[in-house]
């Protein structure tokens, strides 16, 4: 494709994107297609021949188009609110246009220091103090990973540089909340820790880390003669944006040496509120943090922010250097595949940067705010009406509900609850996720895509009533 071919194909590109996001509200929110069904209009074997780009966008409005479930629509209420801002998708496809790979500084000097400003500035956002430094990763299962293998490397003397977890006479042990995200779990694994040293604590009634039971459990383990190494506390649980205790987490991780790692993927964007950081009191004594602005910010997945206290000790146990990489300005810069994982990074501060340009914080809070206000509305009108309950406290943007229809218990009430939820999801009029919560099924609503409206709350809550009572085949 040349660049005049380009030019045409892309605005009408951009066209029909835009033709998207004003038609999605018009939508079923979720697809109706049976597995197999798109792949079944494919063909099996790639076109020998060059096809026009109209033949795609043929195919993008047949096949590609009914089989999604429409994450940008004002009733999708699943997983989280993975809006992604228009003015963040033009900053990607800024960063896909330009091509240019953050290999080192030197590989594109604007890739690395936008990233670094553009860091720095949602650092001053959620209140963090200068002492944090940050660095765009994909997604929060990588930064708990980056965290635990620094948290490692910290608690063995950098056995990295010997031979490894296999060298240490003494397990080294991780403490997690039991409603942590399963990603922190698999980051453990993936660092060597190995199940049999990982420790579930126990949570309180509102579903946050007992502290003192960590205390135990750390004491326990160093009468065994084990090694507490590191600790993940969560704001914002995946389940119910339950709050762990951080302040608490931390004094107990600074007595015993642990490093703490606080997982805020989800509820680390409110915190550009200050009416929020009450939620992560204590962050300053944690080691790093991370959070997607790709989940309620309005970034363009994928986009997590990793903050670290040490940059140095990071860049230690992740530093890669070799001899074609180097150049006459490394100990001038940040070369920021030290920073992670890769050794190759996307210019993904371009769609965090449009975002924040286009929005202003002002923008991006008062978003927020509405979403939070929708919330509680929900929460209300569920507390109000007979039958139903709230099972956990609403901080944030998701609504945990049970609709408990009186004698129906035990299995017939998962069954129920597993049912109406999913005629929601079948009636394309909404998209819901159920969980298990204290070992039943709940069903999680969770605001906040970007054109979600009161409205579309008001009609949500007026279907998931409708939908309760619809009489089942016997």
């Amino acid at each position: 494709m040349n660049p005049e071919e380009f030019r045409r194909v892309g605005h009408q590109l951009i066209d029909w994107i835009a033709d998207y996001r004003a038609r999605v509200a018009g939508l079923p929110v979720q697809s109706s297609l049976e597995p197999g069904a798109v792949r079944a209009q494919l063909p099996a074997s790639p076109p020998q021949d060059p096809q026009a780009f109209e033949e795609v966008f043929k195919d993008l409005d047949a096949i590609i188009l009914p089989g999604l479930s429409h994450w940008q629509h004002p009733s999708f209420f699943g997983y989280f609110p993975g809006n992604g801002d228009l003015a963040s998708v033009l900053g990607d496809y800024l960063s896909t246009g330009l091509g240019v790979l953050g290999l080192s500084w030197q590989s594109s000097p604007a890739l690395t220091e936008l990233e670094e400003v553009t860091a720095d500035w949602v650092r001053q956002m959620v209140g963090l103090s200068d002492s944090w430094s940050g660095v765009i990763q994909d997604t929060a299962s990588t930064s708990t990973l980056v965290a635990l293998l620094c948290a490692r490397e910290r608690a063995s003397g950098y056995s990295l540089a010997r031979g490894g977890l296999q060298e240490q006479e003494k397990p080294l042990i991780v403490y997690v909340s039991a409603h942590s995200h399963s990603s922190v779990e698999k980051a453990a694994l993936l660092a060597g820790f190995g199940r049999a040293n990982l420790r579930s604590i126990p949570a309180d009634e509102n579903y946050a880390i007992r502290p003192e039971a960590l205390a135990e459990a750390i004491r326990a383990d160093l009468g065994r003669g084990l090694v507490p190494c590191a600790v993940v506390g969560t704001t914002g649980t995946t389940t119910t944006t339950a709050l762990d205790p951080i302040r608490a987490i931390a004094e107990t991780a600074r007595e015993h040496g642990l490093w703490l790692h606080v997982d805020a993927a989800l509820a680390g964007s409110a915190m550009i509120l200050p009416e929020c950081r009450w939620m992560w009191d204590g962050i300053e004594g944690a080691d790093s943090l991370v959070f997607n602005p790709h989940k309620w910010l309005g970034a363009a997945f994928d986009c997590s922010l990793y903050y670290v206290r040490d940059p140095e000790h990071l860049v230690r146990v992740m530093s890669t250097n070799p001899s074609y990489l180097q150049s006459a300005v490394d100990q001038r810069v940040k070369n920021l595949r030290d920073w992670g994982i890769p050794l190759g990074r996307r210019f993904r501060a371009l769609k965090l940067w449009c975002l924040i340009r286009s929005q202003g914080v002002a923008g991006l809070q008062a978003r927020l705010r509405r979403d939070l206000a929708n919330a509680q509305w929900l929460a209300e009108q569920v507390r109000g009406t007979a039958d139903w309950r709230v099972l956990a406290a609403v901080p944030l943007q998701t609504v945990c509900v049970r609709h408990e229809p009186r004698g129906l218990e035990g299995a017939a009430l998962d069954d129920h609850t597993r049912g109406w939820a999913e005629r929601v999801n079948r009636s394309g009029g909404a998209y819901l996720t159920p969980a298990i919560l204290d070992g039943r099924w709940m069903v999680r609503v969770s605001i906040g895509s970007i054109p979600t409206e009161r409205v579309h709350i008001e009609a949500l809550w007026a279907l998931m009533q409708r939908e309760v009572e619809t009489p089942q085949p016997s």
